[in-house]
């Protein structure tokens, strides 16, 4: 237990966020993060790779304003559960608020087109940012903020859709939480004391979800009462290399917001019906998953997510040249790299270049210089000896391509 105490304390992401130049919080923004340069890119590069996810599984992108007027918040049942955590303002002398939750733009747009039963399902995908009044006790680095971005997305279907559609969900959370190594747990929340809509709705929903978790043969706990006011949910509790656990996916199927917008498609029959609509996260809140991946790795991220692959040391002003070649060929070909061309030893070089955590240093003297090669180091190996320009770059290519560690 207490080696357990003493490595969370060494992984805890707001240590290792400053040490790599990830993010920060500052006192003009409690609660608030700031990506720097190398955060940026790390977050970046999630984004590509869920960019790409969802685009193979035919969602389509969209993006709504971070201000809506108040009615819309009214209609859609969030401002009598949720005003408490909700940012006001006032334009033009009418009432507006700053969006806790992108699923009220998802149903405009979804409304915004007249819809056939063959148009369904409708998969929109939204990298939204959403601020939420946290107090101030409760905020905790990346963790805990009141503002971030989450990787909603909103699907539109008829009733017929609902097992598949759920599945197709889960199956795309349990690819990307293997890409990183998590193993994870699910729960069932079931309705909670402050929620909208009809007893009928709610046992249709709940046996939707347990429909589909039983066909997939998902073991799962019912978590009573814990589901959201409009619908009841699949939690995703997923568990780091410690051990512990984080709430992060969800699924939560809603009969009630397509009735409270008015929102319809016209079925076989000719006449208009109500969609089912799922919320569905993966990350859940890209900051936050961004310090759950800190604290997983420890700051040692796989090469494909590594802010800076490739550390490209000079053994002494003899050989900048040929390091500044390396590295000008490095970045052409599209990686990560820095260059390091100080006068300092090269073992002074090493130990900071592990500091920062890249995984893989290049050792570059005059031995090299003469060879027409490099020296490769890698952060977990260690000494991989001399190599080939071109074959260490279609390494780290196709590393980064295939998503490898």
């Amino acid at each position: 237990y207490l080696n357990m105490i003493e490595e969370a304390k060494k992984r805890d992401h707001r240590k290792l966020g400053k040490e790599l130049g990830l993010f920060t919080i500052m006192d003009e923004g409690p609660g608030f993060p700031f990506f720097l340069p190398k955060g940026m890119t790390l977050k970046n590069t999630l984004i590509q790779y869920w960019r790409e996810l969802h685009t193979r599984e035919d969602y389509q992108e969209i993006s709504t304003p971070l201000i809506l007027n108040k009615h819309l918040w009214e209609m859609s049942g969030h401002w009598d559960h949720y005003k408490d955590n909700m940012y006001t303002t006032k334009i033009d002398d009418e009432d507006f608020c700053v969006k806790p939750m992108n699923c009220p733009g998802g149903v405009l747009v979804y409304g915004n087109d007249s819809r056939s039963y063959r148009d369904l399902p409708v998969r929109f995908a939204e990298l939204g940012i959403v601020h939420r009044h946290e107090k101030s006790g409760t905020l905790h680095g990346l963790m805990r903020v009141r503002c971030f971005t989450q990787d909603d997305s909103h699907i539109f279907m008829t009733p017929d859709h609902i097992s598949s559609e759920i599945k197709g969900v889960v199956r795309l959370i349990d690819e990307v939480y293997s890409k990183f190594g998590f193993s994870y747990h699910v729960e069932l929340s079931t309705r909670p004391e402050n929620s909208m809509g009809s007893d009928e709705d709610w046992e249709a929903a709940t046996n939707g979800l347990k429909s589909a978790l039983d066909d997939l043969g998902l073991e799962y706990v019912v978590n009573e009462g814990d589901g959201a006011f409009y619908g009841p949910k699949i939690d995703f509790h997923l568990e780091d290399t410690l051990g512990r656990t984080w709430q992060c996916g969800t699924i939560q199927l809603d009969f009630q917001m397509p009735q409270r917008f008015d929102i319809s498609y016209i079925g076989a029959d000719n006449d208009k019906h109500k969609p089912i609509m799922i919320h569905r996260v993966i990350f859940g809140s890209i900051e936050r998953f961004i310090g759950i991946l800190i604290e997983h790795y420890g700051g040692r991220f796989p090469v494909w997510l590594a802010p800076v692959q490739v550390k490209v040391l000079s053994v002494s002003e003899k050989s900048r040249e040929y390091a500044n070649s390396i590295f000008a060929k490095m970045k052409a070909a599209g990686i990560r790299c820095e260059v390091d061309n100080r006068d300092e030893k090269i073992g002074y070089k090493i130990r900071e270049a592990q500091l920062q955590k890249a995984p893989y240093m290049l050792v570059i003297g005059e031995k090299e210089v003469e060879n027409g090669n490099l020296t490769v180091r890698s952060r977990d190996q260690g000494d991989l000896g001399a190599m080939d320009v071109q074959a260490f770059i279609d390494q780290v290519l196709k590393q980064t391509a295939e998503r490898q560690d």
